[in-house]
């Protein structure tokens, strides 16, 4: 789990392609490994998930087949110890595939 997509996750070697799709937040697995990396954003999505998710910055090289579900934040900008989203803020919960140039349909 993610709070944001980088094309830097991507392999620099041969042509990929990624799915993308909309999702509810019920479809985020439960043993989903975090890789958010600010720690107010990941207390909201603690709230949010309502189960622990732990900061942990880390550098996310996905393979195809690697799935990645990106809780996408859409509202102003928020202020250094927010903890609860401010009104007319959401997440936006994507789920984003890696997929082989073979694969894609």
């Amino acid at each position: 789990m993610a709070n944001a997509f980088s094309l830097g996750m991507l392999s620099p070697e041969g042509l990929q392609f990624l799915r993308v799709e909309r999702i509810p937040v019920e479809k985020v697995p439960v043993d989903a490994l975090s890789t958010v990396g600010h720690q107010d954003t990941a207390a909201m999505l603690s709230g949010i998930l309502g189960r622990p998710v732990v900061m942990n910055r880390v550098t996310m090289a996905l393979a195809p087949g690697d799935v990645v579900y990106v809780a996408q934040y859409k509202g102003p900008r928020l202020p250094e110890g927010t903890t609860v989203l401010p009104e007319g803020a959401s997440f936006s919960w994507l789920e984003v595939q890696l997929m082989d140039r073979g694969v894609a349909k």
